[in-house]
């Protein structure tokens, strides 16, 4: 074989240099293509009990693990030979269209992995056309969330608090705010056994101990957003100086009953969704109830361990009562495949 220089024109389509983007975060963003990366930048950045509260579920945490399992063991049967050149990867849900089938799940204490929180969600969720979930717990307040995202779908979270009265009052917030769709959570009579946080002494808001200071010094960027920006509270609740664990037992209702939720839906003027569907049975006495959407949930594995997995219970769930509501799913869902077999399997809308 007979070698040679390569010519300066041929070389020249071989160098693609670009310009250097010198705004770390976004560099470090854009170099994350999963959610796992994105979890493992957090795990970085964050302090051990902020990021052990985002990341954990209850007790040995198998059912989040399940939940992971139960997409993996899924296997696409792809047919050939048909014109895929044009998809459509909208969907309607509760009577409405969205750009992609899924939406932002609420999640609490938001701003404890992000100064933005919640506000960031809001924007994210515009921008892509899909709906935002706050919760109850949330560190963004009913209104603030809705300012940021004035046109989008926001839907609100709702627990039932031994106190009835302050639920109520967090229903009507939400619907003179203009929130569509109200998510009414079942699954959590009392608090789960969070020992990740336990074992952190997880408080509300993070208290400066011994030991939060000895893991602050990895993190000097989270503690200065966290004392520079307002105090980190459940905006749509009172303050409570105590661990999680005592707020959450302190609010949570163990007497809640569906005539409570037949209460809540006689009250609510919008779309009402109930969260933490478990077995066939409930969805069927939720359906009769006349709720718009279930939503099969075990809470991402954060309040009973060894809970059913939702993507399993979906199929069944899906075939009987697909016609007459609108079914939901969460916990396990990582990336745009997992969202694929979750649609396969019956589900309408992902969280």
């Amino acid at each position: 074989m007979k070698r040679r220089l390569p010519r300066p024109r041929e070389l020249a389509p071989l160098l693609q240099f670009r310009k250097p983007d010198l705004n770390v975060t976004r560099r470090r963003l854009d170099s994350a293509l999963t959610i796992e990366d994105l979890r493992r930048i957090a795990k970085r950045r964050t302090p051990k009990a902020a990021f052990d509260y985002t990341d954990g579920a209850a007790e040995e945490e198998l059912s989040l693990a399940r939940a992971r399992q139960a997409f993996r063991d899924i296997e696409f049967h792809p047919t050939i030979l048909r014109d895929v050149a044009k998809v459509d990867t909208g969907a309607t849900v509760l009577g409405d269209r969205v750009a992609q089938p899924f939406g932002i799940a609420p999640t609490g204490f938001t701003r404890l992995m992000h100064t933005e929180g919640e506000i960031a969600g809001a924007h994210a969720a515009a921008r892509a056309g899909i709906p935002f979930s706050l919760s109850t717990l949330g560190t963004t307040s009913i209104e603030q969330v809705k300012a940021a995202n004035p046109h989008g779908r926001n839907w609100f979270q709702l627990y039932m608090w031994k106190d009835r009265d302050r639920s109520m009052a967090l229903v009507e917030r939400a619907a003179a705010a203009g929130f569509d769709t109200l998510l009414v959570t079942v699954d959590v009579p009392v608090a789960g056994a969070r020992l990740r946080d336990t074992r952190n002494g997880m408080s509300i808001p993070p208290a400066l101990t011994l030991r939060t200071v000895l893991d602050a010094i990895p993190h000097p960027r989270w503690w200065f957003d966290l004392l520079t920006t307002e105090p980190l509270s459940f905006a749509s609740l009172d303050r409570w100086p105590g661990t999680v664990a005592q707020y959450l037992d302190s609010m949570f209702d163990p007497t809640v009953t569906f005539d409570d939720l037949a209460w809540i839906k006689s009250q609510w003027p919008n779309k009402l969704v109930v969260k933490g569907i478990q077995t066939l049975e409930d969805a069927r006495s939720v359906v009769d109830l006349g709720a718009d959407g279930i939503l099969l949930s075990n809470h991402g594995g954060r309040q009973l361990d060894r809970a059913p997995v939702p993507f399993h219970l979906l199929p069944r769930v899906a075939a009987e009562l697909g016609r007459d509501t609108e079914v939901l799913l969460d916990t396990g869902i990582m990336s745009g495949a997992d969202a694929v077999a979750a649609i396969a399997l019956g589900a309408r809308f992902k969280v």
